[in-house]
């Protein structure tokens, strides 16, 4: 990230902890900055359960109040969206947080214009033919969010698994 873009991801994160409300989040919201979207997602307070709740209850309970957090700030997040649209000329996303559920409510996709040599067009269609993935575009996002999370062993794992499921297959009764 260049100065200006840091200066400006500052500004726009200025710019809406004067405007987002105080009683929304629990704490300072964080506001990811890139050249199309801004994503502020904050922490919202959990739900009181009974003492014993299953760890399903309590999941249930944090969905239900992200739910009604979304639909209560629905209009306000509209209007200080458009008011930051206009401003900063990047779409907002908003999402929220409650305990260890998260959940966006809105994401901006934006398409990427990629050249692929061979090698890498089979990662995607081996994503694509094991069916983790609906297209080589889902296969790159997906990729792209594992090896946010991951290292590559993983693919090779998967191509081995693949390898093994289509000599399966090919061994099986034909109908």
């Amino acid at each position: 990230m260049t100065k200006n873009e840091m200066d400006a991801a500052e500004e726009i994160r200025a710019w809406f902890a004067g405007r987002i409300p105080d009683d929304w989040y629990t704490g300072d919201p964080e506001i990811g900055v890139d050249r199309d979207e801004i994503l502020v997602v904050g922490e919202i307070e959990e739900p009181a359960v009974e003492r014993g709740s299953s760890d399903e209850a309590r999941r249930e309970a944090r969905l239900g109040r992200l739910e009604r957090f979304r639909e209560e700030t629905r209009d306000k997040r509209i209007g200080v969206a458009l008011a930051a649209e206009r401003r900063f000329r990047r779409k907002v996303s908003w999402g929220a947080e409650c305990g260890d559920v998260r959940r966006h409510f809105t994401t901006l996709s934006v398409p990427v214009m990629t050249r692929l040599r061979m090698a890498e067009r089979s990662v995607l269609d081996t994503l694509v033919d094991a069916g983790v993935a609906r297209s080589r575009s889902h296969a790159l996002a997906w990729c792209v969010a594992l090896v946010a999370r991951r290292q590559g062993e993983w693919l090779e794992d998967l191509r081995e698994a693949f390898t093994e499921v289509e000599r399966v297959r090919a061994a099986g009764p034909t109908v």
